[in-house]
């Protein structure tokens, strides 16, 4: 299964959709602009392993040039748009990059990376001033028929970066040269999530592109010949919306999304008839156990979690039937093996937290970083991707923090994640981090950074009266060591688009706090 035989099959099929525009790109389409793509990259002098840098908004383009490298060999990186001109700098010459295509929207950053690295080839999308026409124009100029050497193409992800600088996850070389053959993700699809092989789905994918998981599981859909309903930028609203003006069948999220959904007024949640849709899969961080629930009281028991990272070593799954059993549970392994380890690397027995790795066949690495690959790795070869957690009886793994994220107060070790999952269900609150401050006499504080709900409320007394009501609320479910020290609410919090949160930046602006108060 693969675009190319669905450009054949059912040419007039549609293969994008961009939910707030209504543009649509079909298959024959899809196909024609692949294959245009290819022929671009290898005028431009990529061959084989060849890395090029993609910088675009989510559009109709984007999944269209992703399939034209996957056909042409080269490996693409994608860059998120959050991105300073000098971390992007940092990528294409980490990765390697020969050229960069952006979209016109990232001129300003286009303009600084070109006075930074003026050797650097850069393509524009949607530029028609462009002495070249931009991109569009190149690309039409081009035949449209598939180039003579096609090969496998992969792409390099790189880390968000929330606890230092991004890392290239480089995968293992393809297994044959065929540009179709299957992919692994097909199978956790179609046997795990249950996505239909029958060419019907309606997916919608409300991230960005640039993440691990939507490019995966758009890039999947296409396989399975489905349609990809593609926001341009997540609304919780917005996204209720699409699922019933596009009959969506199947779709991906994140927490996050499901708390700001959560949050809607009941009229807003109850306005839009979801009926068409049939399973929603989600991943990225752990999901608060009160929003788990509430979202399979609200939807159904359609929601799938998975647990893995962008280095595809190895996931873990769960249905909702088996979640009702398991709560807090990320599921069974369905692709590798897990392994919970002490700190000596001894395997411990269920119920105990430890470093959870991945037992798998095909390990990747870090990119130009073997130290950092070398530090994931057990001597057995197996591969962590920095989470604590414990398996039970039955095997189903349960997820406690990220590793990095540990505050050690007093010598007592504190999981964040545990004091950020009964923060967001309360009323109050929009979004919530927990980190570790330096503190003279505990080595660390517990800080709580939270987004209200109403931010003009939370100021001057009101936050007094805020931080109060938050302190009555955690008092009877956490130790008083897990107590935060200190509130700090503010208008958002610096929080990926997939999830994820840069506690990085926190930590940096409260051990700057602690240094200047020092």
């Amino acid at each position: 299964m693969h675009p190319i035989t669905h450009a054949q099959t059912r040419p007039d099929r549609p293969a994008i959709v961009m939910a707030g525009s209504g543009e649509s790109v079909t298959y024959a389409q899809l196909d024609r602009t692949a294959n245009r793509f290819a022929r671009f990259l290898r005028a431009q002098g990529l061959g084989r392993d060849d890395a090029f840098a993609l910088l675009m908004e989510n559009n109709a383009l984007y999944l269209q040039l992703v399939w034209g490298s996957q056909r042409a060999g080269t490996m693409m990186v994608p860059v998120s748009t959050r991105l300073t001109a000098p971390e992007i700098a940092y990528i294409l010459e980490d990765s390697g990059a020969k050229c960069l295509v952006a979209s016109t929207r990232y001129a300003g950053v286009v303009e600084a990376l070109r006075r930074e690295r003026p050797d650097l080839a850069v393509h524009i999308v949607g530029d028609d001033t462009d002495a070249d026409g931009g991109l569009e124009a190149a690309l039409a100029a081009l035949p449209d028929g598939p180039i003579d050497d096609p090969w496998p193409g992969l792409y390099m992800l790189y880390s968000s970066g929330t606890t230092g600088r991004p890392k290239g996850i480089r995968p293992a070389p393809p297994k044959e040269p065929d540009v179709q053959a299957s992919n692994p993700l097909v199978m956790l699809a179609t046997m795990g999530a249950g996505m239909p092989a029958d060419g019907e789905m309606v997916y919608l994918s409300p991230a960005p592109l640039y993440h691990a998981a939507p490019l995966g599981w758009c890039c999947t859909v296409h396989r399975l010949g489905g349609t990809v309903v593609v926001m341009e930028k997540f609304d919780p609203e917005g996204a209720l919306a699409a699922i019933e003006r596009y009959r969506v069948t199947d779709s991906q999220w994140v927490p996050t999304h499901f708390v700001r959904m959560l949050k809607l007024d009941e009229a807003a949640r109850s306005r839009h008839d979801l009926s068409s849709h049939q399973r929603a899969i989600h991943a990225a961080a752990p999901c608060p156990i009160p929003v788990k629930q509430a979202m399979i009281d609200w939807w159904g028991p359609i929601v799938t979690e998975y647990y893995a990272g962008s280095e595809g070593v190895g996931m873990t799954l769960i249905r909702s039937d088996q979640w009702l059993t398991h709560p807090g549970s990320v599921g069974p392994a369905i692709h590798g093996k897990v392994h919970v380890c002490g700190p000596e690397g001894e395997e411990l027995p269920a119920g105990a937290d430890g470093l959870i790795y991945f037992e798998n066949d095909t390990i990747p690495t870090y990119h130009n970083d073997p130290a950092k690959t070398a530090e994931a790795m057990h001597p057995q070869g197996w591969m962590t991707l920095g989470d604590i957690g414990h398996v039970d009886e039955d095997g189903f793994l349960y997820l406690t923090d990220r590793k990095s994220h540990m505050i050690i107060s007093g010598g007592v070790n504190i999981y964040p994640q545990e004091i950020e999952n009964l923060l967001i269900t309360h009323e109050k609150v929009m979004d919530a981090a927990v980190i570790g401050a330096p503190e003279p006499d505990l080595g660390e504080q517990v800080v709580a950074v939270v987004q209200p709900r109403d931010m003009d409320a939370a100021r001057g007394e009101g936050a007094a009266a805020l931080e109060q009501e938050l302190r009555d609320f955690l008092a009877p479910q956490l130790a008083r060591i897990k107590m935060p020290r200190l509130f700090d609410f503010r208008p958002e919090l610096p929080r990926e688009a997939n999830g994820k949160l840069y506690k990085r930046e926190l930590r940096e602006e409260f051990a700057a706090r602690a240094r200047a108060e020092a």
